[in-house]
């Protein structure tokens, strides 16, 4: 066999029905009286437990395959998560990587799908014995998300099989709303429970390149493949194999033979599995265009490299994302580019007479209907030079119409690129352009409009290009430095005199007194999603720790006799209105603050302890998370 292991013998296979993931629903389930099924449960619990002891993969997998019943492994899924969930981190982590490991070479797609439908289904019935199941168990779907064992669509084709108001879809909506919804997801999700060896996504990425330049340097495949094993991250090795391919196009020749070697023994003898290197080369698909800037012919690279693959047998290249034909240069000159700057420009200038974000949109939807990154590109930077030349007023405008846009990361990037590199002529008329440019690249990503990762990216490219001192790389720089300051959101948000609405600044009086009327009203019988609507529009989500103070201690002073304000909350943190830091530093404020509370309400320490474990179980708040003090004097916490 491929992993070296040998199949027991003159035992002839027991035939079991398959189907596509699509079909995962029409898979037979055994009836419980089924002697057969009866000896797999036994056996599978057995496997669980004694890999939860000895930390094997090898050892697992082999075990499982001996038992020669694929059709029953879904029961194996949902067997090893359910025991997984009722145990500490370490074990939560072992189950998601052992699944991982297994998945494709042992385990099929629909049998891990169909386990996961079977453990939704039955989360009530885990609930009783693991009060956070709901959460524990979102966060398994969005680790087998992640992890690529899971298709996406499984959020959406089993909401709608469950029953309304059960465990299961409470399960399906936190999965997409708290864990696979929020920025930096995957290494959110992949470190929740630390990692075999608590290595981060970037430790990972190190190693990586360490290992495979120790192998171009000297050629031992046998330690190469000791040290990939020994980083103890399977679900992560579609790194190596787009890392190896970076490689492999960046240096061509004799490099490309041993790179290509190195993949196919490590496919040949299960080291990296299908799943992981088909992953590995759709993501090598994905960022072709920009290697491209670097190797001009790297696309035909790629496309050699792929063919050679599959010819030798160890690439699927029917399962791999169509690599497409070079892409179309847009030249400054042509006239459809011209004709789109002209536009863009009008649209601008009657954007910051009128101030209507909607028309705007809609005239850029519709000027650039394929969503072209060149003009888009364009109309950013269109946008921010316009801005630059005026007053606060447009410079706000342009951050919020830039927020609202829902622009993908990698176009307003490429936007930001040319204003950095016209930003030594811009110099000329406006001095303060490294000023405008670094609240303008803070504030994008404030907003979400592009990530941390893509502003290191952005100043990692500029580098390159453009020397240290020029006004570009300054604003880049002074930029990261901006960020990197306490409470620095509150200032970038407020830079131009608005809170991220293009308004006039509020005092924090009057931002205080706007959240307490608006929880007075719902708490007086208004709606939950007027009240979401009023928490959104003051546009200032740095700040929503106060919605969680001021809601936490008018329900302490009712004593709980009122739980709209609680279901408030619990609507805010399922909308992702109110992250968990907000949420998590709203809590801390109260715990600061209980001493005085307790003056009108002696048991307010100990009704906060009570709603810290509750909001611990609804997943609002991290496990470690205390509102005890150092000292004699500690809060009560909830029995």
């Amino acid at each position: 066999m491929e992993d070296g292991l040998a199949p027991p013998a003159r035992r002839a296979p027991i035939k079991c029905p398959t189907a596509a993931a699509e079909d995962v629903d029409q898979l037979p389930t055994p009836t419980v009286t089924s002697e057969e099924f009866l000896q797999f449960k036994r056996k599978a619990t057995t496997i669980v437990e004694e890999y939860f002891s000895t930390d094997d993969v090898a050892a697992t997998a082999s075990e499982l395959r001996e038992l020669r019943v694929p059709c029953y492994h879904y029961y194996f899924v949902k067997k090893l998560v359910s025991v997984a969930m009722d145990r500490h981190d370490r074990e939560k982590e072992m189950a998601a990587v052992l699944l991982s490991s297994l998945y494709g070479d042992v385990i099929d797609r629909p049998q891990v799908y169909k386990g996961f439908c079977k453990l939704a289904e039955s989360c009530d019935d885990l609930s009783v014995d693991t009060p956070d199941a709901v959460d524990i168990l979102a966060v398994f779907v969005a680790r087998a998300i992640v992890d690529d064992i899971l298709p996406p669509a499984f959020l959406a084709k089993q909401l709608p099989c469950l029953p309304d108001g059960c465990k299961g879809a409470e399960v399906i909506r936190r999965a997409e709303k708290s864990y696979l919804s929020v920025p930096h997801h995957g290494e959110i999700i992949l470190q929740r429970w630390g990692g075999i060896k608590n290595i981060t996504v970037d430790e990972a990425k190190a190693r990586i390149a360490d290992i495979l330049e120790e192998y171009l340097a000297a050629g031992d495949t046998a330690e190469a493949f000791r040290c990939i094993r020994d980083l103890q991250i399977p679900f992560f090795h579609h790194d190596v194999v787009k890392r190896a391919l970076v490689l492999a196009i960046e240096r061509g020749g004799a490099a490309e033979g041993h790179i290509l070697d190195l993949l196919k023994s490590a496919s040949d003898q299960g080291v990296i599995n299908e799943s992981q290197i088909i992953k590995g080369f759709n993501r090598m698909i994905d960022s072709v265009d920009d290697l491209t800037l670097d190797v001009p012919n790297a696309r035909c690279l790629l496309k050699s490299i792929i063919l050679k693959a599959s010819s030798e047998g160890w690439l699927c290249a029917s399962s791999l994302k169509p690599l497409g034909s070079e892409p179309k240069k847009v030249v400054e000159d042509d006239p459809a580019v011209k004709r789109f700057k002209a536009k863009a420009v009008a649209s601008i200038h009657e954007y910051f007479l009128t101030g209507d974000i909607i028309e705007s949109v809609s005239r850029l939807e519709a000027e650039n209907s394929s969503c072209s990154c060149f003009f888009n590109a364009i109309f950013v930077k269109k946008l921010i030079s316009f801005a630059m030349d005026r007053k606060n007023r447009e410079k706000e405008m342009a951050s919020v119409l830039l927020s609202s846009i829902c622009m993908p990361p990698e176009h307003v990037v490429a936007g930001f690129h040319l204003l950095i590199d016209c930003a030594e002529d811009a110099a000329l008329d406006n001095p303060a352009i490294v000023e405008d440019l670094t609240m303008f690249f803070a504030r994008s990503v404030v907003d979400e409009v592009i990530a941390p990762s893509d502003l290191e990216a952005m100043e990692e490219e500029a580098g390159r290009r453009k020397a240290a001192g020029s006004p570009g790389m300054l604003a880049l720089r002074n930029a990261h430095a901006m960020l990197g300051a306490k409470l620095s959101a509150e200032r970038i948000l407020r830079c131009w005199g608005g809170g991220g609405t293009g308004k006039a600044g509020w005092e924090l009086s009057e931002v205080k007194d706007k959240i307490g009327k608006l929880l007075q009203e719902y708490d007086s019988g208004g709606g939950v999603r007027e009240a979401c609507r009023c928490i959104k529009e003051l546009g200032m989500p740095f700040f929503h720790h106060e919605v969680v103070k001021k809601a936490l201690v008018a329900i302490i002073e009712k004593r709980g006799k009122d739980e709209r304000l609680w279901g408030l909350l619990s609507e805010c943190y399922g909308r992702g209105l109110i992250t968990p830091n907000q949420m998590t530093k709203g809590f801390q404020r109260v715990a600061d603050c209980v001493d005085d509370l307790a003056l009108d309400v002696p048991d307010a320490g100990k009704q906060l302890g009570c709603y810290v474990e509750r909001a611990k179980k609804g997943g609002w708040l991290d496990a470690s998370f205390s509102v005890a003090k150092p000292g004699p004097d500690v809060i009560a916490v909830c029995s």
